[in-house]
């Protein structure tokens, strides 16, 4: 169950990134209801960059595809591919206000993209908020087969490369569960979030051009035992 807080107040960047440290994120009721509200679920959906799971076949997708993996360079874009409707979901939570709060903290260097390009279409991708160690996963979509798990295994590689600690997926689907997201309540989100907003990180360590063999191995080598 999510708490949500009805009293209107002005939502700046630097009020919503204060937010993210605090565990909480905003969500509108729909495209058209101008009212932001403040989201804490009781629990979180998180995914282990020390433990992600990558599919036999989406191994072969990732080395075959013809498809382009592209880093922040259309987030306009990629927030209107997953604000779009499609089949099972008519509405959608993203309104006016968080276009244009996202678009700021892109321009602050905070929010990042994943994108997944056919030639000149975009076909798929994700957006998120960095924050020290932490990504916050806001929303994907795919207009292509396997367009949201190629930019996933990517965003995954970035953030592991780049010495991030935790990847909140804020929810837990059957989409994200297939590559080990796990679900945490409310107390044990926060210890790993106060633990990885204490890392400083590096969301651009990884080459933007980095190949799918890059992308297997970085997430391979996650995976090795420590001392």
């Amino acid at each position: 169950m999510a708490s949500r807080d009805d009293i209107v107040i002005e939502i700046t960047p630097q009020v919503l990134l204060k937010a993210y440290t605090c565990g909480i994120f905003p969500m509108a009721e729909s495209a058209d209801d101008p009212a932001l509200y403040w989201i804490e679920p009781q629990h979180r959906g998180i995914l282990p960059l020390d433990a992600i799971h990558v599919p036999r076949r989406l191994k072969r997708t990732l080395r075959t595809t013809p498809l382009a993996v592209c880093i922040d360079t259309d987030i306009e874009r990629v927030i209107e591919g997953c604000a779009a409707s499609r089949p099972g979901r008519r509405s959608t939570w993203i309104n006016e206000r968080i276009r244009a709060l996202y678009c700021d903290l892109f321009d602050l260097g905070h929010c990042h993209t994943v994108e997944i390009w056919d030639g000149p279409e975009l076909v798929g991708g994700l957006y998120g908020v960095a924050l020290n160690g932490a990504f916050f996963g806001e929303s994907m979509f795919s207009y292509a087969r396997d367009a949201s798990k190629i930019a996933l295994l990517h965003l995954a590689a970035r953030l592991a490369y780049g010495g991030f600690k935790l990847l909140d997926t804020q929810f837990v689907t059957d989409h994200l569960r297939q590559f080990g997201t796990v679900e945490l309540n409310r107390e044990e989100f926060h210890r790993l979030l106060e633990k990885a907003l204490d890392v400083q990180a590096d969301f651009s360590r990884l080459p933007r051009n980095a190949s799918a063999e890059t992308v297997l191995a970085v997430l391979a080598a996650a995976q090795l035992p420590r001392d």
